[in-house]
């Protein structure tokens, strides 16, 4: 499933066979630039919209394509936190995708339980973050790149790679300690191992 949402998706009013209640015409799903309403199909002649309402999973776009789970159809969901793919037959079948790109690993273990890793996610506001794969056990994150290393000040195991005006630097990722040191370059930690 590819990452992007189809750009046709934004472009094209999708019919969703209801009728304006002032002129009787079809209704079409049109985007404004606070999302998806729907509006009359002959505007400007008539200039009748109704909102939709933003976070109850209402369907955007019938997609096609069956669920891996049920076989029935895959649509575009606008949900409460964005868009994502689920299928038609909710809530019997409970089939999700995001349609981001998979969470990237960074097989770097948590400093905090020492039982999971460090993966990239994103927050409801779109922000990327590294949190532990253990959540909700495991409640760590960090707001930058993490990188395997140890603290020269506090000794502990995890730096953050952080970008300054200076150039990119290496901090601790302990809350405590936030030391700053220089990044060194691949080649010369292998040979400082």
């Amino acid at each position: 499933m590819s990452g992007k949402i189809d750009q046709e998706l934004f472009t094209t009013h999708e019919l969703t066979h209801q009728a304006c209640p002032e002129c009787g015409n079809e209704l079409t799903m049109r985007f404004g630039k606070r999302g998806p309403f729907l509006g009359c199909s002959q505007y400007p002649n008539c200039e009748f919209i109704q909102p939709l309402h933003q976070n109850d999973g209402h369907i955007v776009k019938h997609l096609g394509k069956p669920c891996p789970e049920c076989n029935d159809e895959l649509v575009l969901r606008q949900g409460r936190y964005g868009m994502f793919i689920g299928c038609l037959n909710y809530p019997t079948c409970h089939h999700i995708e995001p349609l981001e790109k998979k969470a990237e690993e960074t097989h770097i273990a948590c400093p905090s339980c020492h039982k999971g890793s460090l993966t990239e996610r994103k927050s409801r506001y779109g922000k990327m973050f590294f949190a532990c794969d253990q959540f909700p056990t495991c409640r760590f994150a960090v707001n930058h790149k993490p990188i395997m290393g140890r603290c020269q000040l506090c000794g502990y195991g995890l730096l953050i790679e952080k970008k300054l005006a200076s150039g990119i630097k290496l901090q601790c990722a302990d809350r405590k300690c936030h030391a700053y040191q220089d990044a060194v370059e691949p080649e010369h930690r292998e040979s400082a191992e």
